[in-house]
């Protein structure tokens, strides 16, 4: 009789070891496509894009770091918040009042912004203490509104509403300027980032984080200090807010108040949540898609605006609300079909084809 050979495909990703569980990537098959990844994003994406779409790019970057950090607080530790946009101000005014005041370089500027940022939102976080749920996230929009007032008031150290004007930023004596300089800076900044972060939620902080996340009282019961680690939470989220705000600062050379508005701020929880909550790569994704859809909203208002149907006839078609309009619906139609947002949409079609042709 002739022998046959059975074969038997992966239905699933079980671990069998504690080392599984510390590994970053699955299999050696994802760690060679994002070797692939990073290889193109940094050999070939400055080189051959348009300019302005390497700026979008580049907001992309920037952006993906402040939601990494809101994602840390909000997905892992069940904190909402409200502010998001106003630490990430912090950062910037952090960042140029270093540069300006007193000559302090890029590499100095930007952790120490961060830094800053961190201690002033961990003293927001003080109310995490005794709030959560609408009461936490209605505390965290009042500091929101502080943040912002004093950024305006206090001209003495924000210039007020004429803002601050950055010097160039320089690397040990190389000058940083130009998108494509600046694109360097910012991915591998990200890249450094999204590493420190996978790595952190898998520590004890971050498994502490989650159990406050999942059931508080219970996590007290298992000798969690909750408190603590909720304000850490906070500094940590924070930080990486006033980190990227800092690296806006220099990139854009002027910093004014009027973007660190409330507006910003629920522009962060769209990206976390259309991303995936509890999830570090939702948060990039999450940038990719809300700095991509308020790009294309902007061309579209002003095609609607400027095209002659709407140019001849008179007619007054107010579009300012729309980008609120379909951050809204976006973030509705998500939470509907797919709480888990692109994060899991992605891992399903990776799945898809890791078990293919089996669909189990």
């Amino acid at each position: 009789m002739k022998k046959r050979t059975l074969r038997f495909h992966p239905c699933g990703n079980y671990k069998e070891r504690y080392d599984d569980e510390l590994t970053i990537f699955e299999s050696d098959f994802g760690r060679f496509w994002a070797l692939v990844g990073l290889i193109i994003l940094f050999a070939v994406v400055p080189y051959v894009v348009s300019p302005y779409l390497l700026y979008v790019i580049n907001m992309i970057g920037i952006a993906a770091i402040a939601a990494i950090g809101l994602n840390i607080l909000i997905g892992y530790t069940g904190q909402i918040s409200l502010g998001h946009g106003a630490f990430f101000g912090v950062g910037a005014y952090a960042a140029a009042i270093l540069a300006t005041t007193v000559n302090a370089p890029f590499l100095l500027a930007v952790p120490a912004a961060g830094i800053i940022t961190a201690l002033v939102g961990m003293i927001f976080g003080i109310p995490s203490g005794r709030l959560k749920g609408l009461y936490l996230t209605i505390a965290t929009l009042a500091g929101q509104f502080i943040i912002e007032y004093i950024l305006i008031h206090w001209e003495s150290l924000t210039k007020g509403t004429m803002g601050i004007t950055l010097p160039t930023a320089d690397i040990v004596g190389f000058p940083i300027s130009g998108d494509k300089s600046f694109f360097f800076v910012i991915f591998i900044a990200l890249c450094l980032m999204t590493w420190i972060a996978i790595n952190l939620v898998r520590t004890k902080f971050g498994r502490a984080f989650i159990a406050i996340r999942d059931n508080d009282r219970a996590a007290e019961g298992m000798g969690i200090p909750i408190f603590r680690y909720k304000l850490l939470s906070f500094g940590i989220s924070s930080f990486y807010a006033g980190f990227a705000g800092a690296i806006w600062a220099f990139y854009m050379i002027s910093v004014t108040a009027e973007p660190f508005n409330l507006t910003l701020s629920v522009e962060y929880i769209a990206m976390v949540i259309i991303g995936g909550l509890g999830n570090i790569a939702g948060s990039i994704y999450g940038a990719v898609f809300i700095t991509a859809l308020t790009e294309v909203l902007r061309w579209l208002t002003d095609y609607l605006m400027n095209s002659g149907a709407f140019a001849t006839s008179g007619f007054n078609l107010n579009l300012a609300p729309l980008r609120e309009f379909v951050f809204g619906l976006a973030i509705v139609v998500f939470i509907l079909f797919e709480p888990r947002g692109l994060a899991e949409i992605w891992r399903i079609v990776r799945s898809s084809f890791r078990l293919w042709p089996f669909s189990y």
